[in-house]
């Protein structure tokens, strides 16, 4: 009997609940068109000119405590960081590269007197987290 007396008002109480969220209005559907993003690499590398170069060549101290060597070339730059294997990033724009996959990307002469430098990457590509470690430039 006491079990019968608890269930009743619990039941009401259960149909009660839904019956008041069938009643609510619906999300309103998003009115922005939806647009798609096309990223293609341009025909031609950008070409490092030799001002650049000065700014890019150099060993840096990364705030993780990694150091990096950049080597500059006509079109790219070999990055070696600690005693890891190189990196080739292709220049896609004055102080910007990327590596062929995009994973790494560095920009440079950046802070007040262009000594600074960032770099991102992803260190595992079946996730979206990125990295970003900044420098200073060491010595050159």
């Amino acid at each position: 009997m006491r079990i019968s007396s608890v269930l009743l008002p619990a039941a009401l109480l259960l149909f009660a609940s839904t019956s008041g969220a069938q009643t609510m209005p619906y999300p309103q559907a998003d009115t922005v068109p939806v647009t798609t993003v096309v990223v293609s690499a341009t025909a031609t590398p950008y070409r490092i000119k030799q001002e650049q170069s000065r700014h890019i060549a150099g060993t840096y101290e990364l705030t993780n405590g990694w150091r990096m060597k950049v080597r500059t070339g006509t079109r790219t730059i070999d990055t070696t960081i600690d005693k890891q294997k190189p990196m080739r990033l292709l220049a896609v724009a004055p102080y910007k590269f990327a590596s062929g996959d995009g994973r790494v990307t560095m920009e440079f002469n950046r802070g007040d007197v262009g000594d600074d430098m960032i770099m991102t990457y992803a260190p595992d590509p079946r996730f979206a987290d990125m990295v970003v470690i900044s420098s200073s430039v060491a010595q050159r």
